[in-house]
């Protein structure tokens, strides 16, 4: 800290409240939004216009914002605020690689991180980060629910590579790994009657009991679980983020009372 920080410490904390009103502020992150959709027209356009000088100059000028957008959110919120933040410290990330890697040789590192970029957008917008901030806090739950899938999937897959192996060609039910991914396309409806089923039924009329329970079993049941454990927390945290205005409205409630009894009893004084 220089001699002038030190002598005038309340000025130095009214900037930074300041920065960090102006970095939090509605305005501001919408602004941050917009560039972030401008860097994703500018990545789609590229597609189309290879080497183009505008688009390269623009993709410039929008790493420097990124920079600067960092560096105030830095001194605004302080160092340790703002590593605070799981999602500060990805936007940190982000901005370095996209420093470190602008002049690499290696292009398709520079691209994977300019296309990072955008998932910048899901910190910037709140109903993003609610979303994914529930998934992550899901995860201990689906596990045991991935487990589960993937138990499933390996009896249904030794089943077929069993029965089914000779049926149809080796890329369906010949191994094991070739039997999970044959169920993966099953349980996502993609050409599974026309490709696996109906050969296999025409050849051993049973296997509809296979097919059909499957189905029932991976996606119907399996799916809703996930589904069902994603809106639990998704609840939860509406429901934690109405009970803290709540709190917050009955301590507003309470102070407000307290100064009312306050002036009660000065009036009482003076009377």
């Amino acid at each position: 800290m220089d001699k002038n920080e030190k002598d005038n410490p309340h000025q130095n904390n009214s900037f930074r409240t300041q920065l960090a009103a102006l970095v939090t502020h509605q305005h501001f992150q919408f602004a941050i939004i917009a560039i972030i959709f401008l860097n994703g027209l500018i990545i789609v356009a590229e597609t189309y216009l290879k080497g183009n000088a505008l688009l390269l100059t623009l993709d410039k000028i929008i790493v420097w914002i990124f920079i600067v957008e960092m560096i105030l959110k830095l001194v605004g919120l302080g160092v340790k605020r703002y590593f605070s933040s799981g999602w500060n410290l990805f936007d940190f990330s982000i901005v370095v690689a996209s420093i470190l890697f602008y002049s690499t040789p290696f292009v398709s590192i520079l691209r994977l991180v300019r296309v990072m970029r955008l998932i910048r957008m899901i910190p910037a917008i709140p109903a993003l980060r609610k979303i994914i901030d529930s998934l992550l806090k899901a995860v201990p739950a689906l596990t045991g629910i991935l487990g589960l899938t993937f138990l499933i999937f390996s009896i249904y897959a030794i089943i077929g590579t069993t029965f089914y192996h000779d049926v149809l060609p080796y890329e369906f039910f010949g191994s094991f790994h070739s039997s999970l991914f044959t169920l993966l396309q099953v349980v996502t409806f993609e050409s599974w009657a026309s490709q696996v089923a109906r050969p296999v039924i025409q050849e051993i009329p049973a296997a509809w009991i296979y097919f059909v329970s499957f189905i029932i079993i991976g996606a119907l049941v399996i799916l809703n679980l996930v589904v069902a454990v994603i809106l639990s927390y998704l609840n939860a945290d509406e429901d934690a983020h109405r009970d803290e205005k709540l709190e917050q409205v009955l301590e507003e409630n309470r102070e407000v009372k307290k100064e009312l009894a306050e002036i009660k009893q000065l009036l009482q004084n003076r009377s």
